[in-house]
């Protein structure tokens, strides 16, 4: 995802100046505006690779430039930013033709990984982004959901899928567990939580054959994909 280009419309200055730098050091190229007029100029004189939105906001609120910007460029994707959690918001969002939706406060993994959901299945990933991973003596076809080995293929479950290319694209990092639940389950809930334990379980049955591919527990924080 190197290169994208962000636009961040965000009206607290605190948390708009610390999104950019962490943003800028994951490799994009963000541009900050502080409310949504400025924000909708902006993304009239540059292009954009999605656009991250604040929903309360001066002069223009984050539904209403969603609204606008879609006037400018119906593809665009974007994700709303909101210390709101009420579902009346989100089923608006969403009938903004909104990616997704990420509720205040929230861990700046969990955003990272919003967004490499987010040109995942919008198709904007980098033409260097493998839609096939090699691990260790196996294959991992993201499209077509299957794990392969010699002439041995696993099919795999849309989550099985889901966690492993997260898992695959923070290899030998630590995958933030809740994080993880909240982009693949929707809420990080004990029972959520418990049902990816299952997972992380049958994708190291289907991994065990080689040794050199582990995933790991790292106990408080989350899991870690192993490749020697």
């Amino acid at each position: 995802m190197q290169n994208k280009q962000l636009l961040l419309v965000e009206d607290d200055a605190n948390l708009g100046q610390v999104l950019t730098e962490y943003l800028t050091i994951k490799g994009f190229s963000t541009v900050l505006c502080t409310h949504g007029k400025e924000g909708l100029e902006v993304f009239k004189t540059q292009p954009f690779d999605c656009c991250l939105l604040d929903i309360m906001m001066p002069k223009m609120d984050g539904f209403t430039l969603a609204k606008e910007i879609r006037k400018l460029n119906p593809d665009i994707p974007f994700l709303f930013l909101t210390a709101k959690s009420m579902q009346h918001d989100k089923l608006t969002g969403f009938k903004l033709g909104a990616e997704d939706y990420i509720t205040k406060p929230f861990s700046m993994e969990e955003l990272l990984l919003r967004l490499q959901v987010i040109f995942r299945r919008t198709h904007r990933l980098d033409t260097t982004q493998p839609q096939i991973y090699t691990l260790g003596g196996f294959t991992f076809d993201t499209q077509n959901q299957e794990i392969r080995q010699h002439k041995t293929t696993i099919k795999l479950t849309t989550k099985e899928a889901d966690l492993l290319l997260l898992l695959c694209q923070n290899k030998n990092k630590t995958l933030d567990r809740k994080a993880a639940l909240q982009i693949i389950w929707g809420s990080d809930s004990y029972f959520n939580a418990r049902s990816m334990d299952v997972y992380i379980a049958k994708l190291r049955k289907h991994l065990k054959p080689d040794p050199s591919v582990k995933i790991i527990t790292i106990h408080g924080l989350g899991f870690r994909l192993v490749v020697n």
